[in-house]
């Protein structure tokens, strides 16, 4: 099984159309949503269904004042287009777009707004969709502090940036500071580790075999007592989503940077894997 994905670029070239597709965490509205990397991605792949889980547009940061390049309207237009085009796209709002939870049942621009969905794969498995905030004890009971957390990851994601201004300078490859601080830090850690078993015992309660979900920023591929455990990551940090081949096979994929774009779509990597 998969966890936190290493640079391990995937090209769309030999697999360009998917059954479904899985994104969340775009955080459109922050300088630090990777968009002109998704929209990349979002050329190279076409999918019958596409599924938004959650955190697409950061309202939190919105309304602190957007940052709003023409890159993040790109992103929706873009997949208004593949609407029009044929492609079904379901929202599940998360805890920083959770406005639009208002309107679940109905469809804008023929995007379905949910709850929560149940995606049925080419071999007849069901996976429960959610983004998976109602299992964040921190975001449930004090919403103030996650709040103040959301700040103190935007901080830690803003000096991303001066870092690796240096590590270029000095011939050295992209590090992230933030994703060094959320995998190292053992409360973070475990607060991962009961998040994932959290989501999992509910897609078990609900009579799934596995549940695919956002919210931690930490993509992953993972079992939990027979439950088939998947999260998107995000489009903020790792770059990374899920797709169900034709075949359907779930994976977690990683679009890596243009420069290293050479080789056929394979699952993310992972530290553990690569150990």
């Amino acid at each position: 099984m998969q966890d936190a994905p290493q640079d391990h670029a995937a090209d769309l070239a030999l697999q360009p159309h998917v059954r479904a597709l899985f994104l969340s965490d775009i955080h459109l509205g922050t300088r630090t949503s990777q968009a002109e990397r998704l929209l990349d991605f979002l050329k190279h792949v076409e999918a019958d269904v596409i599924y938004l889980v959650g955190d697409i547009v950061d309202f939190w940061r919105v309304r602190r004042g957007p940052h709003w390049p023409q890159t993040h309207n790109d992103v929706l237009q873009k997949l208004l287009r593949k609407v029009r085009k044929g492609t079904r796209i379901v929202f599940i709002p998360g805890n920083h777009d959770e406005g639009l939870r208002d309107y679940s049942g109905l469809h804008f621009g023929g995007i379905e707004i949910l709850m929560d969905a149940v995606h049925a794969t080419a071999d007849g498995r069901r996976y429960l969709v959610m983004h998976g905030d109602e299992f964040d004890v921190v975001v449930r009971a004090a919403k103030w502090l996650a709040f103040l957390g959301d700040r103190g990851y935007e901080l830690a994601l803003w000096l991303n940036n001066p870092l690796n201004w240096v590590r270029r300078h000095l011939g050295l490859g992209y590090w992230s500071f933030s994703a060094y601080l959320k995998y190292r830090v053992k409360t973070a850690v475990a607060f991962i580790g009961a998040f994932e078993e959290a989501v999992a015992s509910e897609a078990k309660r609900r009579g799934a075999d596995g549940v695919i979900c956002g919210h931690i920023h930490h993509a992953s591929d993972r079992s939990f007592g027979g439950i088939h455990y998947l999260n998107c990551g995000d489009w903020v940090e790792s770059c990374t989503a899920i797709i169900e081949t034709r075949a359907g096979e779930l994976r977690v994929v990683h679009w890596g940077e243009r420069r290293d774009r050479t080789r056929k779509l394979e699952p993310a990597r992972t530290a553990a894997a690569a150990a």
